[in-house]
């Protein structure tokens, strides 16, 4: 579904340019759930702009679903770290907004929100405006907007990081239980290894800057996964040491690396 081909991103810097992303190659199956991880600044919301077409590789190309990928697509839907909901708009409204955007009929997409509203919990929340509601609500607002377009893809900012721990734990195995319905290809960037291993088939763990493909994790865990005591925490507890000690001994890679 996305093929990053030796991508590399420089910026210009003040004091020179500033190398992001160093020749990362990387295949993300369809309906494959990835997660990247890494230490501040290493590049990773650099890479998930690349594949949503919002920033152009200095170097290499993206595709999804075979085609280069030029500029924002409308199969590719993108969840940042803050809501951004429109305050003047209620939750209904601010779910539609993509709909009104692309120039679709609200009508034909009205049963629609009503499923995402109750598989989200806001369907009595659904004339409220955004003031009104609590971050992880405002959040799943967010989460059912990006859905309304039936993406393909959908990319996510470390999207649950400005909430508290219990909140963030209760929208992470929503997302796994929607992901679980709907096969969405999702590629999820966090800071949390347990996040990361909740929700992933595959962690890509990034270096620091210049970012590269330090190691490729699979999480061979049975779905449903939770945080709490379950028959997997053996294998939970094993990955996550795993990733941390990969993040804690982080060091310089050689010039490529490609998975």
């Amino acid at each position: 579904m996305i093929s990053i081909d030796g991508v590399s991103q420089t910026f210009k810097g003040k004091s020179g340019p500033v190398e992001a992303i160093r020749d990362i190659s990387l295949t993300i199956g369809e309906g494959e759930f990835l997660t990247v991880i890494g230490r501040s600044g290493c590049g990773k919301s650099t890479l998930l702009r690349m594949v949503a077409g919002l920033l152009k590789p200095t170097k290499g190309e993206v595709r999804v679903a075979g085609e280069v990928v030029r500029e924002p697509r409308r199969d590719v839907a993108m969840v940042f770290q803050k809501p951004a909901l429109l305050p003047w708009r209620s939750v209904e409204d601010n779910i539609m907004l993509p709909v009104e955007i692309f120039g679709r009929r609200k009508a034909d997409h009205r049963a629609q929100v009503d499923r995402l509203l109750e598989t989200t919990g806001l369907t009595a929340f659904r004339k409220r405006l955004p003031h009104e509601l609590s971050g992880g609500m405002q959040q799943r607002v967010s989460l059912c907007r990006a859905l309304i377009q039936n993406p393909k893809v959908m990319l996510m900012d470390e999207p649950f990081s400005a909430l508290d721990a219990l909140t963030r734990e209760e929208l992470a195995v929503e997302l796994q239980r929607i992901h679980m319905d709907l096969g969405t290809t999702i590629v999820f960037v966090t800071h949390s290894i347990q996040e990361a291993v909740l929700l992933a088939d595959r962690v890509a763990v990034l270096s620091s800057r210049p970012g590269q493909v330090r190691r490729l994790v699979e999480i061979p865990i049975p779905r449903p996964r939770s945080f709490g005591h379950n028959a997997h925490m053996d294998q939970v507890a094993g990955v996550s040491a795993e990733l941390h000690s990969l993040l804690l001994s982080d060091t310089h890679l050689p010039k490529t690396s490609t998975l």
